[in-house]
């Protein structure tokens, strides 16, 4: 890896900062993890709000964290930068051979079995594993049920459209029904659960991303919360006082408006 690549120059960076200051030369991949996976939740932050000059600050950051796992492993003889991207580039031939072969023409690229193509061809690199095996565990929740229901759905366990995830989502909210009907039984939970990951699986089959939907969803109910608290007060209405039928009868009013 060229030392005045943008990479190159973090490496450099960070060797620098090993060598002389005492709580960087401390740092493992181990201890470093908490600090990584923060960045990763700011930069898709930064993403979310489409702010460029956030996003530029939060790559700068992530950045600098890659430049510390490759220096540390670098150190211990495990891999260094040029293997990382070398493995990289591979996978990507791999994964891609249509565009590294020279045989695709360019007004085909982007068309609607890329996405296809690239996951047969990483089912093929799995060859003899479970079509669920590498998922992290510490993919959160959601997320780990999307990719769960892809993976299954990639080869060939899936609905045919719509309808059976949208029937799974009726029948599993059944179960919750039965399951709290004489009060929570021992099973609610796993019920719940599944109820979930099927709302999951819905979204994936109609094209919507759960976690963006579930997003939009919180930012919605903050903000007509609020307006109604502020009704409230206007109305000299103390929120945690009134009736349920007061609140709702405030909620309506501002769903009428937001």
């Amino acid at each position: 890896m060229q030392g005045d690549s943008a990479l190159g120059r973090a490496i450099v960076l960070v060797r620098t900062l090993r060598a002389g200051c005492a709580w960087d030369h401390a740092q493992t991949p181990q201890t470093l993890r908490p600090y990584l996976v923060e960045e990763v939740m700011e930069l898709d932050q930064a993403i979310r709000h489409g702010d460029p000059i956030a996003l530029r600050d939060e790559l700068g950051d992530l950045l600098l964290h890659l430049a510390f796992q490759i220096v540390i492993a670098e150190e211990r003889s495990q891999f260094n930068a040029e293997v990382v991207v070398r493995g990289l580039e591979e996978k990507m031939k791999r994964r891609h051979p249509d565009l590294f072969s020279g045989t695709k023409g360019i007004g085909e690229r982007g068309s609607t079995s890329d996405h296809d193509n690239w996951e047969r061809n990483k089912r093929r690199e799995r060859s003899g594993v479970g079509a669920l095996a590498g998922l992290p565990a510490t993919l959160p929740p959601l997320l780990m049920a999307y990719r769960l229901g892809a993976r299954a759905a990639g080869v060939g366990f899936d609905w045919p459209d719509e309808k059976g995830p949208l029937d799974k989502v009726r029948e599993e909210a059944l179960e919750v029904e039965r399951s709290t009907k004489d009060g929570p039984s021992a099973d609610l939970q796993g019920e719940v659960g599944d109820l979930l990951f099927a709302v999951v699986n819905l979204a994936r089959k109609v094209g919507v991303d759960p976690g963006a939907a579930l997003e939009q969803a919180n930012t919605k109910f903050t903000r007509r919360f609020e307006a109604l608290e502020k009704l409230a007060t206007e109305r000299g209405i103390e929120v945690g006082r009134a009736t349920l039928e007061e609140l709702d009868r405030l909620w309506d009013e501002v769903k009428e408006t937001s």
